[in-house]
């Protein structure tokens, strides 16, 4: 009988033990997944709603898009660029005033929104000067994810996204 209770005791451990084990895998899969604290992974970018409204004859131009990011953990935009311009910088508006900024953060399960009154892109030293309908190629940089091109069409500048 000894035997016996002595097999329980051990299986009973043993069962524990996988329990508890079984339980620390899960959390640690289930973690932080990064220094934001938040769960679910990698960011998942995804650009969406980009224009350029037209610049007058060849000028500087602003540009506007949305950045989604799916994943658990937030990302930065450092750097964009074009190879129809010379230069592409990010600015940041407030009520008063409009300053170039080095980052942009894109929040994790979140969006970062460059629009009028925002932040937003500036785009200068055109090769070509865009014309109402063209596409430009822009190369979103991210701290974390890297680059990412999107096609951004030329639209009308009165243009307003979700407005006829």
């Amino acid at each position: 009988m000894k035997g016996v209770l002595g097999f329980r005791r051990t299986a009973l451990a043993g069962a524990a033990l996988a329990t508890a084990l079984g339980a620390g895998a899960l959390l640690v899969a289930c973690g932080t997944g990064g220094q934001d604290g938040a769960g679910g992974g990698a960011a998942r970018l995804s650009v969406a709603d980009s224009y350029i409204p037209l610049p007058p004859a060849g000028g500087m131009a602003a540009g506007y898009l949305t950045v989604r990011n799916e994943g658990g953990q937030g990302d930065e935009l450092v750097k964009v660029s074009s190879p129809g311009a010379t230069s592409v910088t990010m600015h940041r508006s407030t009520a008063t005033t409009m300053e170039q900024v080095e980052r942009l953060d894109v929040p994790a399960k979140g969006t970062l929104q460059l629009a009028r009154g925002g932040n937003h892109l500036m785009i200068m030293g055109w090769q070509k000067a865009p014309a109402l309908g063209d596409e430009v190629e822009l190369d979103l940089t991210f701290a974390r994810t890297g680059t990412i091109s999107v096609k951004v069409p030329v639209k009308e500048l009165t243009y307003r996204p979700g407005q006829s």
